[in-house]
């Protein structure tokens, strides 16, 4: 079944009734999900080593639940990518991850020279770069179809993508929170697209504003059947909204730390055996909440990211983790740290 036809299914309805269930009893949930983890990975928890680069807060969106759009209005020069990038490599970071708002006009040549510039400093660095809304922009901006904007970005060093401006994937959502974003149908092509071209992607859900469970677990299903499809999605990041600074925030009550700790546990249980990895970001959840979270399903706790700027602007608890921290954090909790790179190999 095509996964477009899929959304619209009896079975679709019949899977998110089923797991609603999960819901009505979280003791039960936070134990099952928490069996499933141990058998999927174990006692280990991984991290990343990298570094985070926002190339401009410069966006011509309108996102309601953005802190981060035009607050400086800045961006960052070629020079400057470079200097972060190595600034990266003295720190020891395996990745580097930019983002960035969508910059006016914008084109794939834009995009490529960030790529080549990284490559100046680093041939190995892994390139971690793009959501789907920015590849859509880039080839709207070009005149190009998307493949064909992957397949050169890829040519030109990109590694694997974020799979961020996912936010809910549900029109009726998206219209409100983020009405010039890409559809749900049009993310899941990018990401379908990036896939088949040998181009990974991690994968997210921004919760906590003004949808409910049932297309928080919608939002779930789609992301396991997409894997099931192609085996491109690294992990998967549960995101509870950040509220401080950004319009969306002024109107609704954001999620409790037990709501979040709920989405991660129905998450692990609904994507087992698909994704077998499920972050904690300690920059969205707090570092207590985070440690929590990996007796609730979690095995990993992100990366060191040195300098995250979006969260921070909505009110983040954090920007940067020193690798020796993460690793006291995990032992903490008896578990056994391990570094990975970008598509979860150990390096230790």
């Amino acid at each position: 079944m095509k996964l477009e036809r899929l959304l619209r299914s009896e079975r679709m309805k019949k899977d998110i009734e089923k797991f609603k269930d999960l819901v009505s009893n979280p003791f039960e949930t936070f134990a099952k999900a928490n069996e499933i983890r141990i058998r999927a990975v174990g006692d280990v928890v991984t991290y990343v080593v990298n570094r985070n680069i926002n190339f401009t807060d410069i966006c011509i969106g309108n996102c309601k639940f953005c802190s981060f759009r035009n607050r400086k209005r800045y961006l960052l020069t070629l020079d400057d990518i470079k200097r972060k990038v190595r600034e990266a490599l003295d720190y020891g970071c395996t990745e580097v991850c930019i983002q960035g708002g969508l910059y006016p006009n914008a084109d794939l040549n834009f995009y490529i020279g960030i790529i080549e510039a990284v490559r100046e400093v680093s041939d190995d660095i892994h390139i971690h770069a793009f959501s789907p809304m920015e590849i859509y922009h880039m080839a709207k901006n070009s005149g190009l179809e998307v493949k064909d904007v992957l397949k050169e970005l890829k040519i030109a060093g990109l590694n694997s993508i974020p799979g961020t401006s996912a936010e809910i994937l549900d029109d009726n959502i998206r219209r409100i929170i983020c009405p010039k974003k890409i559809s749900t149908e049009k993310w899941i092509d990018i990401i379908l697209t990036a896939h088949k071209l040998g181009i990974p992607s991690t994968s997210t859900m921004m919760f906590g504003h003004i949808e409910g469970w049932e297309q928080r677990i919608k939002h779930i299903l789609i992301l396991r059947e997409i894997q099931k499809k192609t085996n491109g999605f690294t992990e998967f990041i549960p995101l509870p909204f950040m509220h401080k600074n950004n319009e969306l925030g002024r109107i609704v009550i954001p999620s409790s730390g037990f709501e979040d700790l709920l989405v991660i546990a129905i998450s692990r249980i609904i994507l087992n055996p698909y994704i077998k990895n499920i972050q904690a970001s300690w920059v969205k959840l707090g570092i207590k909440l985070a440690q929590v979270a990996l007796n609730v399903g979690a095995n990993d706790l992100g990366g060191t990211l040195i300098e995250e700027n979006i969260s921070k602007f909505a009110g983040a608890s954090g920007e940067f983790l020193p690798k020796e921290e993460i690793i006291k954090i995990i032992r903490a909790m008896g578990r056994i740290p391990k570094q990975r790179d970008t598509l979860y190999r150990i390096l230790d």
